[in-house]
């Protein structure tokens, strides 16, 4: 995993001119060496995902930043490992928050249904407390001493993700990773928002792009092509394997994934759903009685 990112909580690297990067202290299968917090400018700074709520982490971005001047907190999206700290950080240093929205903001009208009913989430958590100071919409442009970013919605992986595109870089969240693919699971995440988030993403040009977890990834357009493919992939799998007849998410389960060890099942039943949302939407798979992960799927014929 990335074995030539040579990071170390708390510890700044220097990854370009005016871009430096501190990693949290919450390495976790879901977040892999941690979060990391990006600080972006030289004497006027904006701070992208301060990350989870971590005492050591706010003591050593307040060390890194020093006397400079903070102009802005930008939070991709509030999960629990990447937006508790951005009020902290924001008391400390007078910058106001800036994200799309709370955490219920951008969610699709199939996910905002789902959450109505009960469906929780799972994986990182979501940060039922984040409120942005500032709210920025797609294609909006914020405005440093010595930056730009241009804004981009980008649900899929939470309705409120967002990207920020910084010269020929990008800040793409938890929407890419480059060592394990994001998790989309219903009802916060939304497995047709993901994929034209990631074919949105695909046209615009960069040379890098700065993940939520992990190294930088340097050949963005190979990685979102293998994201893109690798979902495709499972949407086929579940199609083909419901060509078998109509089938539980349990049962797809168990058709597609062979050798899964069983403390993975649930972690693979949501993928699953996540695929079976976005084909229901489209009209090419039907839910007996209705949408839940206890349904019965079929084909439809479309």
């Amino acid at each position: 995993m990335d074995d030539l990112f040579a990071a170390e909580p708390g510890q700044p690297i220097d990854l370009r001119p005016g871009l430096q990067m501190v990693l949290a202290p919450n390495p976790s299968p879901m977040t892999g060496p941690g979060t990391n917090t990006y600080l972006l400018g030289s004497d006027s700074l904006a701070i992208i995902d301060p990350g989870p709520a971590s005492d050591a982490h706010l003591a050593a971005l307040i060390q890194v930043i020093g006397g400079r001047r903070v102009s802005h907190i930008i939070v991709t999206h509030s999960h629990l490992d990447h937006s508790p700290l951005a009020k902290p950080l924001s008391d400390q240093t007078g910058a106001p928050v800036l994200a799309f929205g709370d955490t219920t903001a951008g969610r699709s009208p199939v996910m905002t249904r789902l959450a109505s009913e009960g469906m929780a989430g799972g994986g990182e958590g979501l940060d039922l407390h984040f409120q942005p100071d500032v709210l920025v919409s797609d294609g909006e442009v914020i405005v440093g001493t010595d930056w730009t970013l241009k804004v981009m919605h980008t649900p899929g992986h939470l309705g409120n993700h967002i990207a920020l595109v910084w010269d020929d870089a990008v800040f793409v969240g938890d929407l890419v990773m480059g060592w394990s693919t994001s998790l989309v699971s219903p009802p916060d995440g939304d497995m047709e928002d993901f994929l034209n988030s990631c074919r949105r993403l695909a046209g615009v040009a960069a040379s890098v792009h700065y993940s939520g977890h992990g190294a930088p990834i340097q050949d963005p357009d190979t990685r979102l092509a293998t994201l893109i493919k690798h979902r495709e992939a499972r949407t086929s799998a579940i199609l083909g394997a419901l060509g078998s007849g109509p089938a539980t998410v349990p049962g797809l389960v168990n058709r597609i994934y062979e050798g899964l060890a069983p403390g993975l099942a649930g972690a693979a039943g949501r993928n699953v759903f996540a695929h079976l949302v976005a084909l229901e939407t489209q009209g090419r798979v039907a839910a007996d009685p209705r949408l839940h992960p206890d349904a019965l799927f079929a084909l439809t014929g479309g």
